[in-house]
């Protein structure tokens, strides 16, 4: 994540996201240099307009937080509904002993 923020920060003071320029923020922030993830990164950015990135993003809509925990809520339930048919097979296991 580094590696990107350093680009960003790079992109966002006007100045070329390339590798000389990334290994000075990197090196500024001593983070130790990876050859081979700096250039993949360059090249990959070579090819996007950061700009029309970063527009596109602020423009998502998000689903709400509360999403994920009414999706759990059904599964939770189904939990809930297997252990008291557990328990109903258990007590009629237990009934049938009686007359078996």
């Amino acid at each position: 994540m580094k590696y990107i923020y350093a680009a960003l920060l790079l992109h966002s003071a006007s100045k070329p996201v390339d590798e000389k320029n990334l290994k000075k923020v990197l090196t500024a922030i001593e983070e130790e240099i990876d050859e081979a993830r700096l250039k993949a990164l360059t090249a990959a950015l070579s090819e996007i307009n950061i700009d029309e990135v970063l527009k596109q993003a602020s423009t998502l809509t998000y689903a709400p937080t509360s999403a994920p925990t009414k999706a759990a809520a059904p599964a939770e339930a189904k939990v809930e509904e297997k252990k008291e048919e557990k328990k109903e097979e258990e007590a009629l296991a237990g009934l049938g002993a009686l007359f078996g």
